[in-house]
């Protein structure tokens, strides 16, 4: 029912997305160019809007979203039930699984950081 509903909530914004770039152009371009502000891509000189811009609200792009939302289901956890089994990448680059990590009964403690 969830996969359902996503594919309906997501296939409405692609179609109303698609509607408003063929009739509203320019004003989806300044749409589309704010959330690129907000997620940095265009400061990537590599990046200009005519490379990915015309890619929102196509097909694939509905693919893709729809295969994120989906995934995402799968990876939700709730308080008293058993933590997602989400994959995860090793420095080395391997694809695991993150309850693979844990040995016996001892808790498995994940340590989120950064650096810049």
């Amino acid at each position: 029912l969830q996969k359902i509903l996503i594919l309906l909530q997501v296939t409405l914004s692609v179609v109303v997305g698609k509607t408003m770039m063929i009739l509203f152009p320019n004003a989806m371009k300044r749409y589309i160019l704010k959330m690129g502000e907000k997620s940095r891509m265009n400061r990537n000189p590599k990046f200009s809007y005519e490379n990915w811009g015309p890619t929102f609200f196509s097909f694939k792009y509905l693919q893709f979203v729809l295969k994120v939302k989906w995934k995402r289901l799968e990876d939700e956890a709730y308080e008293g039930q058993a933590a997602p089994n989400t994959p995860v990448v090793t420095l080395g680059g391997e694809v695991c699984h993150l309850l693979d990590f844990m040995k016996d009964n001892r808790p498995l403690i994940l340590n989120f950081g950064s650096c810049t």
